[in-house]
């Protein structure tokens, strides 16, 4: 008996349907990995894009908050380069930068190689030095913050019963010097795990062969460490130093809470001086041009370290 042609299209098996095609367009593999990226693409053009295209505006514009202005050019760069409290702003900035990069270089290099020893629990150890890193950053520098308190400072109150200094103790936010100092430690403590959990895990990849045939070889601790591992760990090093300037150098929060860029503008960085000039004061325009000033330098920055991650 034969089959009815109406019979055969109810039964679904005649040809494809819209969901079996859909699908079928949907796995070819350029499709599929368009599809991927889109939500990415999205994201860095709402996220990124649309703002740096904003601060490029308003920075070569005479814009103030609630005063749309016009075009300016270039006015708002030349207005901050004239101005002394930008100058030591980019000095401040390139000092806190330094020193703090090298206290995390050399103990997170320090600090990771301590971790990689066989300890007694290992795990809680590793578990207890992130935590800075975990805390959130406002939150943890308020404790830092009354901890430098002129009157109630923990901190000289244990060095002057260790005999580590002699009264009067100093005013760690209220001297240049000494603030510098305070949000420089602050930010160490802080970034520090970072960097010592990313060597680590390049010291865990280090072949044990190449340690052992040192060893063999008459090398020492340090001659195992220098020669072998260092060398070893350069790229890994290069990476986690890239990411770290980087975050190093747009710091806010800690310089914010401790010091809001005082004494006398000595602690301001440009993500805290464009706040204070774009948000507080008003003055958009010169505020997203401070703010992009630090764009090059970070250009200049991530490029060579970059050439430099390729070639190793």
């Amino acid at each position: 008996m034969a089959v009815r042609p109406r019979a055969i299209a109810a039964t679904g098996f005649s040809e494809p349907g819209r969901h079996s095609r859909l699908r079928e367009w949907w796995e070819q593999e350029h499709v599929f990995g368009y599809g991927l990226i889109v939500p990415a693409i999205v994201l860095l053009a709402t996220l990124v894009a649309f703002p740096f295209g904003m601060a490029i505006y308003f920075s070569l514009s005479d814009y103030w908050v609630g005063s749309p202005g016009g075009f300016v050019g270039l006015q708002n760069y030349r207005d901050i380069l004239a101005n002394e409290t930008f100058r030591q702003t980019v000095q401040n900035s390139f000092v806190f930068t330094g020193i703090a990069l090298s206290l995390k270089v050399v103990l997170g290099v320090w600090l990771a190689m301590l971790l990689a020893r066989n300890l007694k629990f290992k795990r809680v150890i590793r578990g207890i030095v992130l935590l800075p890193f975990v805390i959130p950053t406002a939150l943890s520098t308020l404790a830092w913050l009354w901890m430098f308190d002129s009157l109630y400072s923990v901190v000289n109150w244990t060095a002057l019963r260790l005999h580590l200094i002699s009264p009067p103790a100093p005013n760690w936010l209220g001297q240049s010097h000494y603030a510098m100092a305070a949000v420089i430690i602050v930010n160490v403590w802080r970034g520090l795990p970072f960097f010592a959990i990313t060597v680590l895990a390049g010291l865990m990849a280090v072949p044990r062969e190449f340690l052992e045939a040192a060893e063999v070889d008459g090398a020492g601790s340090w001659g195992r460490f220098w020669h072998v591992t260092l060398p070893l760990l350069k790229p890994v090093l290069a990476v986690v130093i890239l990411f770290s300037t980087i975050f190093t150098f747009g710091d806010f929060n800690i310089v914010q809470v401790l010091t809001r860029g005082g004494p006398m503008n000595t602690t301001h960085l440009f993500a805290t001086l464009a706040y204070q000039v774009g948000l507080s004061g008003g003055n958009l325009g010169q505020g997203a041009a401070i703010s992009l000033f630090i764009f090059p330098l970070l250009a200049l920055v991530v490029f060579f370290q970059l050439r430099y991650v390729r070639k190793e």
